[in-house]
């Protein structure tokens, strides 16, 4: 799923490009010179590639580009690791809310850099379960927010009645933005899911990626869960990988490159919790948190790890 200042600012969708076209997006590429975006919104140059509509585009949805398509492939070639780790948390995002809307009733979630809809949103699901819940979603890319508030006004997107969905304005580090923004739509008093997938490896300092996701979680109440899913550096030739194409990212992308992406160990994405009482199984690659056969939990080895943990 992204928020960013045109040149250093948040995105999830910087990372997430891949390799082979994804079924569901050769699915929907429609007769031949066609977009499947359709137009575009007013204003918005779509004769280039932007990261959050590769993103977009690798994950099957439909508001992507000719220029995203053929980046996405192009640069897939060379970094299969990008869709498998966008892939798995798509994935792990499906089955977590469903915890989350069901078991858990949580009937609130802040959605930090989710990107554009691409289908299994967070609001989606979670208001299947549970039509009242609220979910706001904060990114700081003005492309993504142009997109998303159009699409989130269309039917098949749209909140239920009883529920409330929202897409803001906000940098994942400006927390206090972040959580005015969140009061505008969510109960201060209810526990509330935070979601925070492929964006803390924006944050390259650690001390400053903890005080984060601490200081998000010190605000909301008691019964509130933290979600992390982010790319792992478990394998040397992923974490070189993922290198390269951060130097390559600010080249094809331009203003829009998103920072580049760091891969943090197994052990340090663990400690994000510390203090929380964490969910079983704990933290683990995405396809191994509770799959429930209810579609593709992605690849074994993907280079993604996850963890839910509740505040006592």
């Amino acid at each position: 799923m992204p928020r960013h200042r045109q040149s250093d600012g948040l995105t999830a969708a910087g990372q997430l490009a891949g390799s082979e076209p994804h079924p569901a997006a050769a699915a929907v590429a429609g007769p031949a010179g066609r977009d499947p975006g359709g137009p575009p919104p007013p204003g918005l140059d779509v004769s280039t590639a932007h990261p959050a509509r590769v993103w977009n585009y690798w994950l099957g949805g439909r508001d992507f580009f000719a220029a995203d398509k053929a980046a996405g492939e192009e640069i897939g070639q060379e970094f299969p690791h990008l869709a498998d780790i966008a892939r798995a948390e798509r994935a792990f995002l499906v089955r977590v809310v469903r915890f989350l809307a069901g078991p858990a009733r949580i009937r609130q979630f802040l959605d930090i850099g989710a990107g554009l809809p691409a289908g299994g949103n967070t609001h989606e699901i979670a208001q299947r379960i549970a039509p009242g819940t609220r979910v706001v979603y904060a990114d700081h890319d003005p492309v993504v927010i142009l997109h998303a508030k159009a699409l989130l006004g269309s039917p098949m997107l749209a909140s239920t009645p009883e529920g409330a969905v929202c897409y803001t304005d906000a940098d994942l580090r400006d927390v206090a933005a972040v959580l005015a923004a969140a009061a505008s739509t969510l109960e201060e008093s209810g526990p509330t899911a935070l979601i925070l997938l492929g964006i803390l490896g924006h944050v390259d300092d650690y001390g400053a990626a903890r005080s984060i996701s601490s200081q998000l979680m010190d605000a909301l109440p008691a019964g509130s869960y933290l979600v992390i899913a982010d790319g792992a550096a478990t394998d040397p030739s992923v974490t070189s990988a993922q290198r390269r194409y951060d130097d390559i990212a600010r080249p094809r992308y331009g203003a829009s490159a998103p920072a580049p992406y760091l891969l943090r160990k197994p052990d340090e994405l663990a400690s994000f919790f510390d203090g929380l009482d964490l969910i079983e199984p704990g933290v683990v690659p995405c396809p191994h948190w509770r799959p429930d056969g209810r579609g593709a939990d992605g690849a074994d080895d993907v280079a993604a790890y996850c963890g839910v943990a509740r505040k006592p």
